[in-house]
């Protein structure tokens, strides 16, 4: 039988310069296992997806409640949106705000992903795969390509990146130069869907991204990255896709 983790062993925290903390999940494996971004800003902080939601991240994670905290979804799959219901600013991408608002196994792919498999130790008592589903958290705004989130000291430009899914988005500081990408593009294997029309958007959001000028990503899944990396990364799927 798995081994199974004290709710205050879940989640992992560390610093990663410019204000910015990583948060996740280690017992989930590393291919399912969502990035949760937290940004620290001089009138408000922002949470840039929360997680699979099996664990509190408010009672566990004492650094999203310090002060008053935006979460955004980068999108609606399960592993980025368990913990939405926690906060009380939710933004979204117009595209996937009723499935945030009403998300169910089927539509957040957990009736897919989620077994005891996807996971090193098990979330703490009652934890079920077999009934786990992410909670309803409506979104309390909308967010559009080009809008931004404003921190205060600190200004976001909201990206949509369909392909990976319809109301994906990234988050780009230009002043740093620091992109928080989702799942349209990370430094491992990417999600991409069979039907014509996502395989499209994909392409473009990708071509479009290649051109930022990225000094570090942030990535909805694996290790951040370099911008050169994230340019070879790119390049390398643009050239495989354009190769047919």
């Amino acid at each position: 039988m798995m081994q199974r983790m004290a709710a205050e062993d879940w989640y992992r925290v560390r610093r990663v310069g410019d204000d910015v903390t990583h948060i996740d999940e280690p017992y989930i494996q590393t291919f399912y296992r969502c990035n949760i971004w937290h940004i620290r800003g001089r009138d408000r902080d922002l949470l840039f997806d929360s997680g699979m939601g099996v664990v509190s991240l408010r009672q566990y994670v004492p650094l999203v409640t310090e002060r008053p905290c935006l979460a955004v979804a980068s999108h609606t799959h399960f592993d980025h949106i368990g913990c939405h219901h926690e906060f009380t600013e939710r933004l979204i991408h117009a595209a996937e705000a009723d499935l945030l608002a009403a998300p169910t196994r089927v539509n957040t792919f957990a009736d897919k992903y989620v077994t005891d498999e996807i996971f090193t130790a098990l979330p703490p008592q009652p934890y079920v795969s077999a009934e786990y589903a992410v909670k309803k958290a409506p979104a309390t705004g909308l967010v559009a390509d080009g809008d931004v989130i404003d921190l205060g000291n600190r200004h976001f430009v909201v990206v949509h990146t369909p392909g990976h899914s319809p109301g994906g988005i990234a988050l780009w500081e230009q002043k740093t130069g620091i992109l928080f990408s989702g799942d349209i593009v990370y430094d491992g294997p990417l999600i991409e869907g069979d039907d014509p029309a996502e395989a499209k958007d994909y392409y473009q959001s990708m071509k479009r991204l290649l051109d930022f000028p990225v000094r570090i990503v942030h990535g909805g899944h694996y290790p951040s990255y370099s911008g050169d990396r994230h340019r070879d990364i790119i390049r390398t799927w643009l050239d495989e896709k354009d190769a047919g």
